[in-house]
C-alpha cells in the first residue's frame, strides 16, 4: 500500500496532533481523512454556488431593496 511521508514544524505537528485529538482519532487517521473532507467540502461549496446562482432571481424579487445586482460578485468570486 502507497505511502507518504509529510514534513511538519514542530508548531505545525503539535496543531494537527490537537485537531485529531478533539476529533478523537488517531493522527495517522485524521491526516488521512483530510484531503478526502476537502474534496467534500469543496463539492457542497460548488453546489451551495449553483444552488445560489439558479436562485438569484427569487432572491432578488423577495429581497429587493438588498444588495443590486449589477454590484453583486457572481459565484466563485463571491466565495
Amino acid at each position: 500500500m502507497p505511502s507518504l511521508n509529510i514534513t511538519f514544524t514542530d508548531d505545525e505537528l503539535e496543531a494537527v496532533r490537537a485537531a485529531a485529538a478533539a476529533e478523537g482519532k488517531s493522527l495517522k487517521q485524521f491526516v488521512h481523512d483530510l484531503p478526502l473532507r476537502e474534496q467534500q467540502r469543496l463539492q457542497f461549496v460548488r453546489y451551495a454556488v449553483s444552488w445560489g446562482e439558479r436562485h438569484r432571481d427569487e432572491f432578488d424579487d423577495a429581497f429587493p431593496d438588498e444588495m443590486p445586482p449589477a454590484g453583486r460578485r457572481q459565484g466563485a468570486e463571491a466565495a
